[in-house]
């Protein structure tokens, strides 16, 4: 087992690329290829070689798993959940732990979300169809009735309690603000317009337990939400007086008073609250603990209620006796990533999803009474042992600047091959819609793959900026402090560097979104301590990417990264933006875009790609017609992940 060396003294930020030649962690250019260009089908591969049939062949071992997830509690007792058998995850019943799965929907895209009514049968879904998700009906037998139609968005769908109406948001009025709709089930009628929304996103929470009214939430940014409640007949609304903040979840308390919120109103940290409204007095509901609170259920009388804490990535859930005032926490879980709770209709059983890095996600169910775990599905990881699966380590190593006189230190999770040391790295920098998303120690299987069969060591770390760790870390990286999370990867290959197990020679780095723009940065900034990245539909143009944002995005980015507007910011993100950085990369990048992106990012890559190769630099790239930012598609995703496994063999070498 590997032993990481923490040093005693660590260096300051003047001094972290001198420390790094101090560790001789320089790599030789790799030697320059002729591109070579073919297409298969809705793929284009742009100077990257033939395929290797023996690594593919390999890395299709780790793609032959399923995962359940829990969707909703029925009526009856049983459960439904999402799981796959074919192309894409459809929705299953189960009626006992570890029964038999029973498909009810087919064919079309994946199922992504699916909910069932408090009385009565079938359930709502929403399936993901041509890049627009629409709801269906499924009454229980037959084909399921289609709910919304046309080229929009449509999602989270609310049952009313009586189980005759839903409420979901939709973008049908303009095409792109989110409008709230309710339909009702039981009279077959058009749904109807109930709240049209204008800036930022809307979503319907809750029903108000005599059904006469909804919570929604809308969204201005990350950082700026409010609560409506909203007249179901009339579509009055109402603000409930939460000061301006980061709201997550929020429902109605069982007695029709109040309101349970996830807010970090008055705190660093996203915490769970009670609000009364009445006396607009507001009470703290979780522990005083310094992590955000991701989720929460409330059983019916409010006798039980369950939260999730994230605690440095890994899930901590706790249910709490209201009536008692006990905590509870289920037994036998290790470290990973619990999602997806909710209580069944008694209020005494609370399901959840739940997955770990050697593990994917499977359905468990706690029963509080009689304080039992029981594990609901037990799905596969095909033909891989399990025992031989690496398991996601947490380490914290110090970077360049201080808090309170201390060294920061940030959090990263580490992967460790069997045997081979020095090993190889790859650093893995997480991105996601909201710039950096926290890395979490969840079940990846591309990361098994590169751990298992290529031999390296991943160091997926957290650098500022990244969710999880409260507003005032969150801000670290805001506007004109963006190179800042840069050094931070400087500071992670000093740290290498002092680690007896790893070859500081050999350092690969990738990211996707936000992270292809800091490995991007970090392959500018350390090109003589990193082997080559790879930038999987990465910011290459900081100026473009907030300038020509879609509508909705345009706000929530210039509030990140800076108005664009004004030369000076408009100058400093030129200045840091990877694509005028070019002459400064001198390793081989390979770069994966989707040519139906939005925005002005598949027209960045392509000037990357084009300016990395004026300078003589080896540059694969691998786009698809049809994908995204996202590569989402099974063909699209196959192919990403061939080619990304044979550039980091490449890079190994």
């Amino acid at each position: 087992m590997i032993q990481f060396f923490f040093p005693r003294r660590t260096i300051a930020v003047s001094a972290v690329a001198a420390s790094l030649l101090a560790f001789g962690c320089v790599a030789h250019a790799q030697p320059f290829t002729v591109p070579t260009h073919r297409i298969d089908g809705t793929l284009v591969f742009d100077g990257i070689p033939p395929a290797d049939a023996k690594l593919a062949s390999q890395l299709r071992r780790y793609e032959e798993w399923r995962q359940a997830t829990f969707l909703d509690w029925l009526p009856e007792g049983g459960m439904l959940i999402a799981t796959r058998f074919g192309r894409y995850e459809q929705v299953h019943r189960i009626a006992s732990p570890l029964g038999m799965r029973e498909q009810l929907t087919f064919g079309g895209g994946p199922v992504i979300e699916a909910r069932a009514p408090h009385s009565g049968a079938g359930f709502v879904f929403v399936r993901k169809t041509d890049g627009y998700p629409q709801l269906y009906y499924y009454a229980g037998a037959g084909a399921p009735r289609q709910l919304t139609h046309g080229n929009y968005e449509h999602g989270s769908p609310v049952w009313s309690h009586d189980g005759k109406r839903i409420a979901f948001y939709g973008t049908d009025r303009t095409g792109v603000n989110d409008d709230i709709y309710v339909v009702n089930i039981s009279a077959d009628t058009h749904p109807r317009l109930v709240v049209a929304g204008s800036t930022g996103t809307w979503r319907p929470l809750a029903w108000s337990p005599d059904d006469s009214k909804l919570l929604l939430l809308n969204r201005v940014s990350p950082q700026k939400c409010a609560l409506y409640v909203a007249e179901v007949a009339t579509g009055a609304l109402t603000p409930v007086a939460i000061p301006e903040s980061r709201i997550t979840a929020a429902r109605f308390a069982p007695n029709g008073v109040g309101f349970y919120v996830i807010s970090n109103a008055q705190s660093d940290f996203e915490q769970l609250l009670y609000y009364n409204p009445i006396t607009r007095i507001t009470r703290r509901v979780s522990a005083d603990v310094p992590w955000d609170v991701e989720e929460f259920a409330v059983g019916s009388g409010g006798h039980y209620l369950a939260y999730v804490v994230n605690d440095d990535g890994r899930s901590r859930l706790t249910v709490l006796d209201t009536l008692r005032n006990l905590d509870f926490k289920p037994p036998g879980l290790r470290d990973g990533r619990i999602e997806d709770i909710r209580f069944d209709d008694a209020g005494q059983r609370l399901a959840f999803s739940y997955e770990s890095s050697r593990s994917p996600r499977d359905v468990y169910v706690y029963d509080v009474a009689q304080g039992t775990l029981q594990r609901w599905t037990h799905t596969e990881v095909g033909p891989l042992a399990p025992e031989s699966l690496a398991t996601a380590q947490l380490i914290h190593y110090p970077t360049w600047d201080r808090v309170d006189l201390q060294r920061r230190l940030l959090s990263a999770y580490v992967y460790m091959p069997r045997g081979r040391a020095p090993c190889p790295v790859l650093i893995a920098l997480p991105g996601g819609r909201e710039l950096h998303s926290q890395f979490r120690p969840e079940w990846k299987p591309f990361l098994q793959f590169v751990v298992n069969d290529l031999g390296y060591a991943v160091i997926a770390p957290n650098v500022r900026g990244s969710s999880g760790y409260g507003k005032a870390f969150r801000a670290l990286d805001g506007g004109r402090l963006r190179d800042d999370a840069v050094r931070d990867v400087g500071a992670l290959l000093v740290w290498i560097g002092l680690q007896p197990g790893l070859n500081a020679h050999r350092v690969a780095i990738m990211g996707h979104s936000y992270g292809g723009f800091l490995a991007l940065a970090s392959l500018a900034a350390y090109g003589n301590h990193l082997r080559g990245a790879i930038d999987v539909a990465g910011i290459a143009d900081l100026v473009d990417y907030v300038g020509h944002s879609p509508a909705v995005d345009r706000a929530r980015r210039s509030a990140e990264f800076g108005n664009v507007q004004d030369s000076y910011m408009r100058d400093f993100l030129d200045r840091i933006s990877p694509l005028d950085n070019v002459g400064m990369i001198h390793r081989p990048v390979l770069v994966v875009q989707g040519l139906d992106a939005p925005g002005s990012r598949a027209k960045d890559s392509q000037q990357l790609l084009w300016r990395l190769r004026s300078e003589g630099n080896q540059a694969w790239y691998l786009s698809a017609t049809d994908a995204g930012n996202d590569f989402s598609r099974p063909a699209d995703r196959q192919a990403y992940l061939e080619t990304a496994a044979q550039f980091l063999q490449m890079l190994a070498r």
